[in-house]
């Protein structure tokens, strides 16, 4: 792993927690985006060298809308940069560590996504992202 990539706070409703991190940050999201497969509209803002996720789940079944009700809005995951997710899955795996999802899949962001269980990782949900290129 070569860096934190981004932390993913749940919220709900990302128009207010738009408005409320701007002011914050200073600055405006830089990308606003909606991933289907796992039901939510996310918000990126950049704060230094570091990127900050809002995630607003779209629909009752989405991971994000049983996070927040089960725990209320707040820091949901922390990503982690690799060079080699599928690589970096294995391993992980061959650690014994418990991955939510085996293989890669499309995220925001231009970012191929795995998520490791967070009862492996002491209860915090660990993210994997790679850039796609080209």
């Amino acid at each position: 792993m070569r860096k934190i990539e981004h932390i993913g706070i749940a919220v709900k409703d990302i128009d207010s927690s738009n408005d409320l991190f701007a002011s914050l940050f200073g600055k405006e999201h830089y990308k606003l985006e909606e991933v289907e497969s796992e039901g939510v509209k996310t918000s990126f803002f950049k704060c230094g060298p570091n990127k900050i996720e809002l995630l607003q789940a779209t629909n009752e079944n989405s991971p994000i809308a049983k996070f927040i009700e089960k725990k209320g809005e707040g820091i949901h995951h922390i990503a982690f940069a690799v060079d080699n997710i599928e690589k970096e899955i294995k391993r992980l795996t061959k650690e014994g560590f418990t991955m939510i999802h085996k293989a890669p899949k499309k995220g925001a962001d231009n970012k191929l996504i795995a998520f490791l269980h967070p009862k492996s990782t002491n209860g915090v949900l660990v993210e994997l992202c790679q850039e796609i290129k080209g």
